[in-house]
């Protein structure tokens, strides 16, 4: 079953691109364009996440948190156009789970939505073996194999190989693997992805040609 995003967003062009961008990625959408049918969806649809713009023409965004953080632990990620830092205490501290400024990457939205699903599933450990060609992960006992030889790894080089091996040859953006280390906090460098990946390509091996570079998009592991 697919995981529901209320999406709530009184500008109807933002709002089709995100219900794009995350139906694109699996999720099942809903989308209310008021804070009154926003909690009338939240209430019926059962969503896994909101995203929730501040500015809403009736009940703004800070309300329609109140009210669902007052019954309920769901996951909030505001939207806003306003960037004072007063709102984004406002925002955080009546329980969003995060904040975004307009205008933002679609992507980034996307991968901020993954980031904190996770958290909300209680930052589960990874488990399960992942292979892509002589490269084998073993996530519960956290370690990394090249033809059957043991890497010395990190955890976060480990986690980035993680998210790169579920989707073997499928290209993941910086930002999408900046979630996966769990560093999508505001002035998170995305570089750190390419510093990550650069020790990676040299503790690899004979595995490093698995890992490669799309450029101006990401990266992938593709045997």
């Amino acid at each position: 079953m697919s995981v529901t995003i209320l999406i709530v967003e009184d500008e109807a062009r933002l709002a089709d691109i995100l219900e794009q961008y995350l139906r694109r990625e699996g999720y099942h959408t809903e989308r209310a364009a008021s804070g009154t049918r926003a909690l009338e969806l939240w209430r019926a649809a059962r969503p896994a996440l909101i995203l929730l713009d501040l500015m809403l023409p009736g009940m703004d965004g800070l309300e329609v948190a109140r009210r669902v953080r007052a019954e309920s632990e769901l996951p909030i990620i505001m939207l806003t156009a306003r960037d004072e830092e007063v709102d984004r205490l406002v925002g955080l501290g009546i329980g969003a789970d995060d904040y975004v400024v307009k205008p933002y990457s679609p992507r980034e939205v996307v991968a901020r939505v993954r980031a904190v699903l996770r958290r909300a599933q209680g930052s589960a450990p990874l488990q399960g073996v992942l292979t892509v060609g002589e490269l084998s992960l073993d996530l519960a006992a956290f370690e990394a194999r090249c033809g059957g030889e043991l890497l010395d790894l990190t955890a976060a080089e480990l986690r980035l190989l993680a998210a790169l091996a579920r989707e073997e040859g499928h290209v993941r953006s910086r930002t999408e693997l900046l979630a996966a280390l769990g560093g999508l906090e505001r002035g998170t460098d995305e570089r750190a992805v390419d510093a990550h990946v650069k020790n990676l390509r040299r503790k690899l091996g004979g595995c490093g040609q698995l890992l490669e570079t799309v450029r101006g998009v990401g990266y992938r592991l593709r045997a």
